[in-house]
């Protein structure tokens, strides 16, 4: 059932009712008797998951479509590949000496 905002036209006073669509709705205030006008609201829409289409929906084509990799990962093991090839070089310096 939504939630209906009304506004008296005598005392300016806002309420809030609960009603089905097809109910009877308010007419007078329930303040101070005066006719009620009922307003427009905003719906309360909750927007839940990581985002729209883009994230939603898988793609089909195009290079990028690689799900065996997440985002970061392939520039984490780039990291890791150059810090082992450091490595080997400290490595083979000390053995030479």
């Amino acid at each position: 059932m939504p939630l209906y905002e009304y506004e008296c036209l005598r005392c300016a006073r806002r309420t809030e009712r609960i009603e089905s669509f097809s109910g009877p709705h308010l007419k007078k205030c329930p303040h101070c008797g005066g006719k009620v006008e009922r307003l427009l609201a905003a719906p309360a829409i909750q927007f839940k998951g990581g985002g729209w289409y883009v994230t939603d929906y898988a793609h089909k084509s195009g290079p990028s479509s690689d799900k065996s990799e997440r985002p970061g990962q392939k520039e984490a093991a780039e990291t890791a590949g150059a810090k082992d090839s450091k490595l080997a070089a400290k490595k083979k310096t000390v053995l030479e000496r």
